[in-house]
């Protein structure tokens, strides 16, 4: 898998001036520990954030550059920020980080833990001192072994070197932070979830309000980013609002840079560091090289599986959350999965709506219920025995389990690419049904998960 910023048609170097987050990175994919990471202006941002601004300030900062969290949600965070008690008498309070990536064909976190571990402890450092937070934990993904060595590798050579714990840079603030491995669970990715389990508790998500930001980890007020959206701080602080939303193309809503790929029967499939704007066709002919021979792009997702699938026409979309909206859907997480044309929407959605069931946390009834029904339903339709009338039951789940009508966003995200396959794809569900019919791709044979 190409873990690079750049493609076949852009053999443009990276630079600190055009790719924040990953022009660090080593060609030989090693990790790029202390002494390197500081060699190439590491924490440079957060002795910048420690001498010359306020804590305030920082938050003002991330503010006006127009940060929103990268990690699907896409909530601006200099606002989750100041939401934030500004009471200095609650000295208690949390910094979280949400490296629980579970979501399906998405892997940007991994790549920046495994190979940046300081960019995302300096960003960590930054927001810690914006936040007035001594404590911090990086939630990580239980499965994400390599991951968490790098982490608490990188944890120990900044304490040794004072860039954490006690009286940070001589500024008489003190912050500790500790890996925490999560027992793997999607629903850990709800940053309520998070908390409860980061406490031992089941990872259910909590009602709301209160909010973390009043009551969280342990009672107390705390902050949940994205492992991408920490890694961003240090150069917002660094080079300035300005430059920051110079990044991005002309069009997009959203400012900076975005880890963007694209998997799949492609020809290049990997992982590159672009500006938000940049068109899905880019991203898929130039970056991804295109599908391979023999094969042929049947539809997309611009943002892992809890997002709905798009067509070849959809290509000319811009990645930002507003350009993939216009065509019907969320970006996501930014990292796009090609479905060539000899797979049926039928096994394929079968399959994503097993994952979506077992990792539902089952804590409210649309969701625990109404998930399992719908696989039900596919496999019997996957199998040519479905009955007349499933898949209008399947439209109907797809409206019981949309926004507003479960505890968290789980369930939405799973059905909207049901959604989406029966509104472009019904010959291929109506087979299972009926007769087949001329031109539909037969059914495959059924999928197994962990196969």
């Amino acid at each position: 898998m190409t873990l690079t910023s750049f493609g076949p048609a852009n053999r443009i170097a990276r630079s600190a001036e055009t790719h924040p987050l990953t022009w660090r990175l080593r060609d030989d994919g090693e990790p790029v520990w202390l002494d390197e990471y500081q060699a190439k202006d590491g924490y440079a941002a957060a002795r910048k954030a420690f001498a010359d601004m306020a804590q305030d300030d920082i938050v003002q900062t991330v503010k006006d550059a127009g940060l929103k969290g990268r990690g699907g949600a896409g909530f601006p965070t200099g606002v989750k920020w100041g939401l934030m008690p500004k009471d200095e008498s609650m000295n208690i309070r949390y910094l979280l980080c949400n490296a629980d990536e579970m979501e399906p064909n998405t892997w940007k976190d991994r790549m920046l833990m495994e190979q940046l571990p300081h960019l995302l402890i300096e960003g960590m450092l930054i927001s810690a001192r914006a936040l007035k937070t001594y404590r911090g934990y990086i939630f990580l993904r239980g499965e994400y072994t390599t991951a968490a060595v790098h982490l608490r590798r990188a944890v120990e050579e900044a304490k040794a070197a004072g860039l954490l714990g006690k009286n940070i840079l001589g500024s008489g603030f003190d912050f500790e932070l500790f890996v925490h491995t999560g027992a793997g669970r999607y629903i850990c990715g709800e940053e309520t979830a998070l908390i409860n389990s980061l406490e031992g508790r089941r990872a259910n998500p909590r009602s709301k309000p209160p909010f973390p930001a009043a009551v969280g980890v342990w009672g107390k007020p705390t902050c949940v980013n994205n492992v991408e959206t920490l890694c961003n701080v240090p150069a917002i602080i660094g080079n300035g609002v300005d430059w920051y939303k110079s990044l991005a193309r002309e069009g997009s809503e959203d400012h900076g840079t975005k880890l963007m790929g694209f998997s799949g029967k492609v020809k290049n499939p990997g992982l590159w560091e672009l500006p938000f704007g940049v068109t899905a066709r880019e991203l898929f002919e130039d970056y991804a090289g295109g599908m391979r021979d023999g094969f042929k792009l049947k539809c997309w997702q611009p943002g892992g599986a809890g997002t709905g699938f798009l067509l070849p026409e959809h290509l000319d979309a811009q990645m930002y959350a507003g350009g993939i909206a216009k065509v019907g859907t969320r970006m996501g997480t930014g990292l796009a999965m090609a479905v060539d044309d000899s797979v049926n929407m039928v096994s394929l959605l079968r399959n994503m709506e097993q994952f979506f069931a077992r990792e539902s946390c089952g804590f409210c009834t649309p969701c625990r219920d109404g998930l399992p029904w719908s696989v039900k339903l596919l496999m019997a339709i996957e199998k040519g025995e479905g009955q007349p009338g499933d898949i209008e039951t399947l439209l109907g789940l797809v409206g019981f389990l949309g926004p507003g009508k479960t505890f968290c966003a789980h369930a939405p995200g799973a059905v909207e690419p049901l959604g989406s396959a029966i509104k472009y794809f019904r010959p291929e569900f109506e087979a299972g049904i009926a007769q087949a019919k001329p031109g539909v791709p037969p059914l495959a044979r059924p999928i197994v998960i962990g196969a």
